[in-house]
């Protein structure tokens, strides 16, 4: 029974995610979640943490990937940002503030989730640890000059801070993947690890994902809540945003990588990290433009899983 209820997420997120996005909306409502806030972070390496168990590190410092890496930044630093554009003066043009909320989430690609969903649909995660830590970087130093040109007012992002957020949800659980995996390599034959503890560790990180969207969507139930007539066309918006994301993405991973580095493209591009998007909508735009990057978060882990369950081993034969 217990270990029906430990695999049962694994292998039904497209229900599961749903359902804790709504506990997590209804218990945001009931009471404040603000003092969870730091869990998100330890949420996150401990997500991160199984994918990099057994995972060869060397690969993530070498110049190998060069092709999927350089077209992960094409589509996140050129292609992705006109289209955020595109849309905000179409769609957001007698609204500043929430154009300004898409702009920034299309400026801040990959967060821990690429590297747990790349993984979880058996891509390269070696290359998207590799686009993780490189799309931070570039997207801090960029993002700034972006949004000038963009929205029209300049937003610096702290480069330092960037740094410990690699350090975070990249090398941090990258060491204690190392360190576990030597330490039961030494109790278990490498047949014995494949068979009993590798098949283990996909569903172990997403328990802690769902931690991290109950979370997430209870610390903002009052803002989505709070401005009931913006929601429905923002969500029209954002949905339009990401297929298009999708779309892009798909289609070139198939037309000029293998399966798994365009599962890798694929989640390198469409994933944004929400999370330091958030901080400075709400900081630097206001509520509307926070209103916005919090709805993207309740798309982006939807259609992350929508996508692994319907679409990738259909489109990547």
């Amino acid at each position: 029974m217990l270990k029906k209820i430990f695999y049962y997420p694994s292998k039904n997120l497209v229900k599961v995610i749903p359902l804790v996005m709504l506990l997590g909306f209804l218990t945001g409502l009931k009471m404040d979640l603000n003092f969870m806030k730091s869990y998100i972070l330890i949420f996150t390496v401990l997500m991160i943490y199984p994918t990099m168990i057994g995972f060869n590190y060397k690969s993530a410092f070498d110049l190998s990937h060069s092709k999927l890496v350089l077209l992960s930044l094409l589509i996140n630093f050129l292609i992705i940002p006109v289209i955020a554009y595109l849309m905000g003066i179409t769609l957001f043009k007698e609204n500043m503030d929430m154009f300004a909320g898409l702009a920034i989430a299309s400026l801040l690609p990959t967060s821990g989730m690429t590297i747990s969903w790349t993984m979880l649909n058996k891509g390269n995660v070696s290359a998207a640890v590799k686009i993780t830590a490189l799309s931070l970087f570039v997207g801090s130093l960029v993002a700034p000059w972006y949004l000038l040109l963009m929205v029209g007012k300049y937003i610096p992002i702290d480069i330092v801070k960037t740094f410990i957020t690699i350090i975070q949800v990249v090398v941090i659980p990258l060491i204690l993947g190392v360190v576990t995996y030597k330490m039961l390599i030494k109790k278990y034959s490498v047949e014995e690890y494949n068979k009993k503890i590798k098949p283990i560790l996909p569903a172990v990180s997403i328990w802690f994902l769902l931690g991290i969207v109950f979370i997430s969507i209870g610390m903002k139930s009052k803002v989505i809540i709070s401005k009931p007539d913006l929601i429905l066309w923002s969500l029209v918006v954002l949905a339009v945003f990401y297929l298009i994301n999708y779309t892009i993405s798909t289609v070139i991973g198939k037309m000029f990588l293998n399966r798994e580095d365009a599962i890798a493209l694929v989640y390198s591009t469409v994933m944004r990290n929400l999370s330091l998007a958030l901080g400075i909508a709400a900081s630097s735009f206001g509520s509307k433009a926070a209103l916005i990057v919090t709805l993207a978060f309740i798309l982006q882990v939807q259609s992350a899983s929508w996508f692994g369950k319907y679409f990738a081993n259909r489109v990547f034969k």
